[in-house]
Parts: C-alpha cells; structure tokens; sequence
C-alpha cells in the first residue's frame, strides 16, 4: 500500500529523507502521521524513525548546513531545523528496562524491534519517502478494520507505560468501528491501579481528547464497566453521554469536551484534570447553569446563545428529554435583548445596596416578562 499527498512531497520532508539516505541509511514516517494516512484522514505531526544513531543524524546534518537541536538524545531523537520546519527523528530502539512511563533503550537496526516497543498495532506502521507502507508488525489490517488492539501482549504494554490505558479508550473512542477488544479491556481492568501514578495533567489530556471525539459515549461506558471511569473521576456517571451526543447531533451543534464532561459530573474535577482556570469556569457554570431555575431567555441573556445552548442540551440530556426548538430561539432572543434600564436611571434616589437591590428586582421582572417591558413601564416600579 502506498500514501501520499502534498504534505508527503514537502521540500523540507524531502530534505529529510535526501540526508540520511545519502548518509548510507535510511528515514521512515512512523506512527499516527503514517497510520491517518492510510485511514485517509488528516495528517498532522510528522514524526520520523532511522537506522541512524543520533550522533550520525547530527553529523550528516552539520555537515549539510542544517540545524540539529539535540531534544532528546538519551532517547535517541534529535530535530532537524529545515526551512524553519522542525523535524523530529528517532533512532529505531528496543526497551531495556520500564519504568512505568519511562524507559532505559538500547539503539538497534531492525525495525520490527521498534515497532515492538509501540503501544497499538495502528501506530506500528513505517512509511518511506516514497509513501510505500511497511507494516513489521501486521497492524495495517487492524488499521483499516477499525480495530484498535496493543502491540503483541496488551498487559506487557500497560505496564510500560500505564497512560495506555487512558490512551486505550481514547483510541477506541476515535478509530474503533466493531466495538472495543475485549484483551485490552481486561489488561485495563486489570492494572488500573497504575493510573494512580500518571501525573494529573496527563490523565486531563487524554480525557479532553477522548471527549472530543464525534462519539465517545460507549468507549467511556466501556470504562466505567472496567473501573477506570470511577478511578479517575471518583463520583462520574456517563449515563446521560449517549443522550448529550444525540441533543448535539439533533441541534447540529459541534462537539465539546467540556460540555460532554459537564454531563459526567464528579468530585474535584478541575483538580483531578488539572484543568485550566478558564476551563475550570466554564465547566462550573455549565454545571450552575443546569441546576438553575433560569429559563432559555435567562439562560441566553446571562451567559450569551453559546453557553444557553451548552446547558439546554445538558438539561435535555440529563432529565432524558427532547430539547424543545422553541427554547433554542428564546435562548437566542435573551442573547440579543439588551436591559433598558442602569444605575444612572435611579439615581440618586437611590444609591449603596438598595441600588443594586432595586436593579436586580427590575432586571428579574424584565427576564420574566419575556423582554418585553420598556424603561418607562420598569420606572413605573422602581421606588415601590
């Protein structure tokens, strides 16, 4: 099989391949770049595999003008500056010895001993500069299949690294199309206590990602299943996900992971994600905002048509009920209403916390007549 497109064609890209085949090795796409490829979706982050040591890349690319910025050399990646590109290559290694997320390698030449050391079979593929596919480990076949599997012995991978497992469910949620493997799910299960020594941020990444797949409700039932829903978000509960994703494809709105994690609730989210404070607001007001007694105008004219929908569709979701077309109007007309009344019109008659009171009363009575009292009609009231 062969993959290719503009991206693959790049003078820079080319540049790369050029140099190391002329050094008497050879350069290889690997990974999510290679397997997007085959799966005809968009390619992103380029990242390159050789047979070369660090020490020789850097050589060759001294020796060609090029900047060599040594990111990882016990690692065996170094980058290579070209045209203002950064171009990340890595020496193919075998582990030695794991550390949970870290590892002492040995350098090699054989490839299918790299490939061994990745954590799915879908991200076990090589590609040259011409876009032909090598495939050391067979997982082209799980690739286009759908299936997301680990390399060889899923329990071995996990305990590599025990972000695979968040990353397990993440991948399902995004590329399986015949349900979830059953091996890898138990593997989960089974070593979930190692999740417990990812750094938060890390685990808050893979969620945010998973979330914001077109639809990660039965990968995330999946987890709740094995226990890793509950060992990361102590108090969650996914069972209004499946209905939030069918309000959001109804109402022919994108998806959020935030607005999705609303729906999930838990204890100390915000901590347990390390979310940031931005997103930490959002998702407390996402929450404030279903609990409230606020109607659609309310909602719209106090957090603007977006949020009024997030929390509207998290209602719907969660009571399991249809999300009324007429609240999605009115949420759009609070959002555009403008309060005829301000602090000026009441003074100084008024002044101190009985302003502040006396305008909270009017803007509530204004809300509740559907925006539709003018400023004359709201003095009329104002000193009773």
């Amino acid at each position: 099989m062969k993959i290719g497109g503009d991206w693959l064609r790049a003078p820079h890209l080319q540049a790369v391949f050029a140099l190391i085949d002329k050094g008497g090795h050879s350069a290889y796409l690997v990974g999510g770049a290679v397997r997007d490829a085959v799966l005809g979706r968009r390619v992103g982050d380029l990242d390159l595999a050789t047979d070369a040591t660090p020490q020789k890349v850097t050589a060759l690319a001294k020796a060609a003008g090029i900047r060599c910025v040594p990111t990882g050399l016990d690692h065996g990646t170094v980058t290579l500056v070209i045209e203002g590109v950064p171009h990340e290559i890595t020496t193919f290694r075998r582990d030695e010895e794991t550390f949970g997320r870290h590892a002492r390698v040995a350098f090699t030449t054989d490839m299918a001993e790299d490939a061994r050391r990745r954590d799915f079979t879908m991200n076990a593929l090589y590609a040259d500069a011409d876009g032909r596919v090598i495939d050391p480990l067979g997982g082209l076949p799980d690739a286009l299949a759908g299936r997301v599997r680990f390399v060889e012995d899923a329990e071995r991978r996990i305990c590599e690294d025990y972000l695979r497992i968040l990353r397990f469910f993440r991948f399902t949620a995004w590329f399986a199309r015949d349900g979830i493997d059953a091996e890898g799910l138990a593997a989960c299960a089974a070593h979930q206590d190692g999740l417990e020594k990812i750094a938060a941020e890390r685990v808050g990444a893979e969620m945010t990602k998973l979330l914001a797949a077109p639809d990660p409700a039965p990968s995330v039932a999946a987890m709740r299943q094995s226990g890793v829903l509950a060992r990361i978000l102590p108090g969650a509960d996914d069972r209004a996900l499946a209905a939030l994703v069918h309000h959001e494809g109804e109402a022919g709105v994108a998806p959020d992971w935030r607005r999705r994690l609303a729906a999930l609730g838990g204890e100390g989210v915000a901590e347990r994600l390390r979310l940031s404070n931005a997103n930490a607001r959002r998702l407390a007001v996402l929450r404030e905002g279903v609990e409230a007694a606020d109607g659609p105008g309310a909602l719209g004219y106090r957090h603007g048509s977006d949020l009024a929908l997030d929390i509207l569709l998290l209602r719907a979701a969660l009571l399991e009920a249809p999300l009324p077309a007429e609240a999605l109007h009115e949420a759009a007309r609070g959002a555009r209403s403008q309060f005829p009344l301000s602090a000026t019109d009441l003074m100084p008659a008024l002044s101190g916390p009985a302003l502040g009171a006396a305008l909270r009363t009017l803007e509530d009575r204004w809300i509740a007549s559907g925006f539709k009292l003018g400023r004359d009609e709201l003095m009329k009231g104002a000193f009773e």
